[in-house]
């Protein structure tokens, strides 16, 4: 039997539709499978998943990097909305045949396990409401990549406006406040009826398959074998009874070192030791050739990969108007490469943001050694595990000559960023909670009764704050937070993450190189072990355990305190 020939670069498929892409799925649905072809037909299959998730990965960049530009938006939701769910469907079929063959291998347990799942829980009538929500999430991208304010006679972008609240000058820091939240708030009823119709979609794309709601079959759906929502919930509990207190006794030093009486959101961004905000480079080269010789610090291999991404242009880091906001690391897998996307604008906020990326970028160089492309993304929880353990790995190679601060900066760069661990940790678990409210509750389809929700969570776990007469702004906060909109239930990663990057940074502390060295073991493994094993290699471990949580905490304080001690005191 003929093999159809697959297109030789995902270049090819720029322009293609779905009638273009089918044959290729129809001729790997009818070639004949025994034990001396299948291992071909895996072969192929896996290349042609890669073509095309990569050509639709290069539609997406285009987009993000302009959300301006029709043609490229169009390009995006071709993919989005017509190749992608499709390619799903006939991938569905796909396992089905794998699964039905009884081939196996212990380096496809994993895989295999996810394709039995995904055989379980597929529906056909789901194909258009994933497409509609893939429609509904560029139109979020669309509005909130176009806001822009007037700031001192100059129209900016949102993320331009982050150097003012880091102002000595509390005035400008509450201007800047107030300006970044506005946009949001001015469409917060244009967001709520976006968001309004894709709850309606999760909800019914649950119930199609079976479940009571979305975040049921979420779970699922993300694979999530190896923990539930009830851990979820203790998550949620570990973090309100050891991170909340930990924040609040945080930000009273921060109160006195400021001399406020009261702190309020915008005095959380400026540092309380220094009279100017740190400026950690200056133009994009010297951002990116200073990351270069960090992270060949940490390891020379991991300082080539990030060089061959310089060569590659698979860098894409400052803030322009009509770019989208955020910023996100992005495999690129026919050719085994990342692209690293974000909105630097000089801040340490960008330093440890780019750190983060590289991690991804490092975690996709490592699993691309894996044969297949099922075997090499094991899921968010150890992908952010790869990403947060760098920022701490790193954040120990930060000073001059290589890096970007004094020493005595570094320390006032390193505060700032364990404060934003413990600042995180709360964030995380509001939106975790947050979602879990939206799509259990009953309630979820009120846009009055989410704000009301939002601001309940954010009082039971942001403390040390006084929010009194900007209820607005802080309901502003959740429509800004994309992963609600766009990757719903994608957020309790981060925080599962950051519990075992913080083991590994409390195994660095003790053997840098072994903890390196056990951290880029981690990664080459890809998807072919599961979650606990994953962690386990990386000398950590997958907890949610208030007790062992709260020892992180403790460790997170204490160096905090070490640091402070460090710094000037006037």
């Amino acid at each position: 039997m003929n093999v159809l020939a697959l297109p030789s670069t995902p270049g090819a498929l720029s322009k293609a539709r779905w009638e273009d892409i089918a044959p290729y799925f129809d001729d790997l649905a009818e070639r004949p499978l025994d034990e001396a072809t299948i291992e071909g037909w895996l072969q192929n299959w896996s290349s042609l998943e890669e073509l095309v998730s990569e050509a639709a990965a290069l539609a997406m960049i285009a987009y993000t990097i302009d959300t301006s530009d029709p043609e490229k938006e169009a390009d995006h939701l071709r993919f989005s909305t017509e190749i992608l769910p499709r390619m799903e469907e006939r991938s569905v079929e796909l396992a089905q045949r794998l699964v039905d063959s009884g081939y196996r291998t212990p380096e496809l347990e994993t895989t295999l396990a996810r394709f039995r799942t995904s055989i379980e829980i597929f529906r056909e009538a789901n194909v258009p409401i994933f497409s509609e929500l893939e429609e509904l999430s560029a139109r979020y991208q669309r509005i909130t990549g176009s806001m822009t304010v007037e700031w001192e006679g100059q129209e900016r972008p949102l993320p331009q406006l982050q150097p003012f609240l880091k102002s000595p000058d509390r005035a400008v820091r509450e201007r800047a406040f107030h300006a970044a939240a506005s946009p949001y708030a001015d469409q917060r009823d244009e967001l709520a009826g976006l968001f309004d119709r894709m709850y309606q979609l999760r909800q019914r794309a649950a119930r199609n398959a079976g479940f009571a709601n979305f975040r049921d079959y979420i779970f699922p759906a993300k694979y999530r074998f190896d923990y539930t929502p009830a851990d979820c919930e203790r998550f949620h509990d570990a973090i309100e009874a050891t991170v909340a207190p930990a924040v609040e006794r945080m930000l009273a030093v921060r109160r006195r070192r400021l001399s406020l009486d009261v702190l309020r959101p915008w005095d959380l961004a400026v540092d309380p030791y220094r009279k100017t905000p740190l400026r950690p480079f200056s133009t994009t080269e010297e951002f990116v050739g200073r990351a270069r010789s960090v992270f060949e610090r940490v390891d020379p291999m991991l300082g080539s990969e990030f060089q061959t991404m310089i060569d590659g242009r698979l860098l894409d880091l400052d803030s322009r108007k009509g770019k989208a906001p955020g910023g996100y690391c992005e495999t690129l897998h026919h050719r085994g490469r990342p692209f690293i996307f974000m909105n630097a604008v000089g801040l340490v906020d960008d330093v440890m943001t780019l750190l983060h990326e590289a991690g991804h970028a490092f975690h996709a160089f490592a699993s691309h050694e894996q044969p297949l492309i099922w075997q090499r993304h094991p899921g968010a929880e150890a992908a952010e595990l790869a990403s947060m353990s760098m920022e701490l790995l790193a954040g120990a190679h930060l000073s001059q000559p290589v890096g970007y601060f004094t020493p005595e900066d570094h320390g006032s760069a390193w505060l700032e960023h364990l404060e934003d661990i413990l600042l995180s940790l709360v964030h995380i678990a509001s939106v975790d909670a947050f979602q879990t409210w939206i799509y259990t509750s009953g309630e979820g389809g009120d846009a009055a009764a989410r704000d009301a929700a939002w601001l309940h969570l954010r009082r039971r776990f942001e403390r040390g704050v006084d929010w009194t007469g900007l209820d607005r702004e802080r309901v502003a906060r959740w429509y800004r937070q994309l992963h609600i909109f766009m990757y719903p239930f994608y957020y309790i990663e981060y925080g599962i993450a950051q519990i075992g990057a913080l083991q590994v940074w409390r195994n660095s502390r003790r053997d840098s190189a072994g903890a390196v060295a056990q951290y880029r073991e981690a990664l080459a493994l890809g998807a072919v072990h599961g979650l606990p094993e994953i962690y386990r290699a990386a000398g950590a471990e997958l907890t949610f355990d208030a007790v062992k949580i709260g020892e992180l905490v403790r460790l997170i304080e204490a160096e905090i305190e070490r640091v402070r001690a460090e710094l000037p005191t006037s």
